[in-house]
């Protein structure tokens, strides 16, 4: 006798994505490898399988070149208005309340009195994470401020920017205007040989690459970093070709005579300290 069993199947469920708890995991945009958030903040925030760098908000970038304790900011309550009464999903009012909200700043950029090494200098920072960076009255008018009192005090500015917005659209042509305003008091520096060095960050796009990030004495740029004015797949668009690869990146623009340096984060503070000394009198 024969005996015949039926099949039976057992379902399985698919397997349940895991919980990945962004306070204790990161995972990385350029290899896709997780990382402990600890071993990550322990390495300057650049990933330790591929070197991408993560971007930093200015409090970190605080922590990371100037001397603890030497950071006096200046002007930190100086706000944005609504010149144009922006309509839109969001109001431009509504915008900067929820761009405060997350980011703890009430502008993108930062700026104030440092040191770095033992040297004395004016330090202003633009976070990309405050509007993308984009430029707009107050950013325009910190910048500027920054420069005046590098003169002033007769002190090297250095320049971190991390702006991927361009000109700011919520101020029409007020934003624009920025773009003049920072080339013209970056052309009073050069007037008092007053050292300007500007440090480009992922990414450094439209107006404020532009306008004041290009401009400084000395240019260094993050491994990696898309730089530029308009991005590639407009550029694409336009001329209907396509580009070579790494266009735009930092080290494409290194190759081509258009930086100064290349620098890894871990080598950042100490090749600052090491210019500065170079190119400032004993303070």
């Amino acid at each position: 006798m024969i005996f015949r069993h039926k099949k039976r199947y057992i379902p399985i469920k698919p397997k349940e994505a895991p919980d990945i708890k962004k306070d204790i995991w990161q995972k990385c945009p350029d290899c896709n490898k997780l990382i402990y958030e600890g071993k990550l903040k322990e390495n300057f925030k650049v990933c330790p399988y591929c070197g991408y760098h993560f971007r930093m908000t200015a409090k970190e970038w605080i922590n990371l070149i100037a001397e603890p304790g030497t950071f006096e900011e200046l002007d930190a309550d100086m706000v944005s208005i609504d010149p144009l009464e922006f309509k839109g999903p969001k109001t431009y009012k509504e915008k900067l309340e929820e761009e405060i909200k997350k980011t703890g700043l009430n502008e993108a950029l930062v700026y104030g009195r440092a040191m770095i090494g033992r040297i004395q200098v004016v330090l202003s920072i633009l976070d990309s994470n405050f509007i993308m960076g984009s430029m707009g009255s107050v950013v325009g008018e910190k910048f500027v401020r920054a420069c005046e009192l590098a003169m002033m005090e007769k002190k090297p500015i250095v320049s971190i920017c991390g702006g991927g917005g361009g000109a700011r659209m919520y101020e029409g042509l007020i934003s624009l205007m920025q773009m003049v305003k920072t080339s013209q008091v970056i052309n009073k520096l050069r007037k008092t040989k007053t050292l300007y060095i500007s440090i480009l960050t992922d990414p450094t796009m439209g107006g404020v690459a532009a306008s004041f990030a290009f401009l400084g004495d000395i240019l260094l740029a993050e491994p990696k970093a898309l730089i530029g004015f308009a991005g590639p797949r407009v550029i694409e668009q336009t001329i209907k070709q396509k580009l070579p690869p790494g266009f735009q990146r930092s080290e494409f623009l290194f190759d081509h005579g258009m930086l100064d340096g290349v620098v890894p984060r871990s080598q950042l503070k100490q090749t600052l300290t090491k210019i500065l000394t170079i190119f400032t009198p004993s303070q």
